[in-house]
């Protein structure tokens, strides 16, 4: 049985991320007590015929009257064989802010003596745990619905088979750094096409920008100590149990260096029997 726990910021998209695992098949439940958690899960186990192969809870500071119960509640899990994978997302404040004020719902943390944007930071002190033992981490601060779901889905169904899933994302500096990356690595050194006004219009997925940055040797010496380091330190995160590792590259814009970076490394730990899936956040 799948079991997940799909958690996270309020305004995040866990409606979303939840939909999604029920489009799949998922039985999906939404703001069970934590407290019920061992028992509603040896229910699903114990179900004859393995009536329900795949369970999603959501959980969140809606629940905070149980938050406290949570890790008796995990451990209880981890006791009756039960592999439970957690799903988190987040964004940043300003952009939770933005959406709670379009959609115009209340925070679940808001009264009248505390502003939204300590009841996001109150919310985030909650969750913290959370957060840190989660399978997967999504930053939707820039993440469409149909990028979020997709995003779950994929490692729903990953979840499926035994391995490592390497997810390499591209970005640009100015737009921010990714909240979800297990590792960040700044390529902004590197030969910059923009300032080629040829290649300017084209991205690091365009033939013209992938000579450009083939024939430079720092560029493919960056490929080759990235590909090394990963490699190195890929097999002690597979013997943790880790599913999925988030990588993300990042130049200027995110059009050129990181989107062919991003590209490559995606295509070398492919060939090496690796699961990876790309995404380019600035190219839509």
């Amino acid at each position: 049985m799948s079991f997940f726990i799909v958690s996270g910021l309020s305004g995040s998209g866990k409606t979303i991320a939840l939909q999604a695992l029920e489009d799949i098949g998922f039985y999906c439940i939404d703001n069970l007590p934590a407290a019920l958690l061992p028992h509603f899960a040896g229910l699903a186990a114990d179900m004859r015929n393995n009536a329900i192969l795949n369970v999603a809870i959501g959980l969140d500071v809606r629940n905070r009257v149980f938050l406290a119960e949570l890790p008796q509640s995990l451990e209880a899990l981890r006791a009756r064989g039960i592999h439970y994978r957690i799903i988190f997302l987040e964004a940043e404040d300003s952009i939770l802010v933005t959406r709670f004020k379009e959609t115009r719902r209340k925070h679940p943390m808001l009264d009248h003596q505390t502003p939204l944007v300590e009841a996001i930071r109150a919310e985030k002190t909650l969750l913290e745990p959370l957060s840190f033992d989660a399978a997967l981490r999504i930053d939707t601060t820039r993440t469409t619905p149909h990028e979020l779901r997709s995003q779950v889905r994929n490692f729903a169904r990953g979840e499926d088979t035994a391995g490592l899933t390497l997810l390499f994302e591209s970005f640009g500096y100015k737009h921010g750094t990714p909240l979800d990356a297990d590792y960040v690595f700044d390529v902004r050194c590197l030969p910059n096409p923009y300032w080629q006004t040829e290649l300017r219009q084209y991205t690091g997925l365009d033939d013209p920008v992938v000579g450009f940055l083939d024939k430079h040797a720092d560029v493919q010496e960056m490929f080759s100590e990235i590909c090394g380091f990963l490699e190195k330190w890929l097999p002690r995160f597979e013997r943790e149990d880790r599913t999925y590792l988030t990588i993300a590259i990042g130049c200027t814009g995110g059009q050129h260096r990181s989107v062919y970076l991003v590209r490559r490394l995606a295509e070398h730990f492919a060939n090496k029997g690796l699961k990876t899936q790309v995404r380019h956040r600035e190219l839509k």
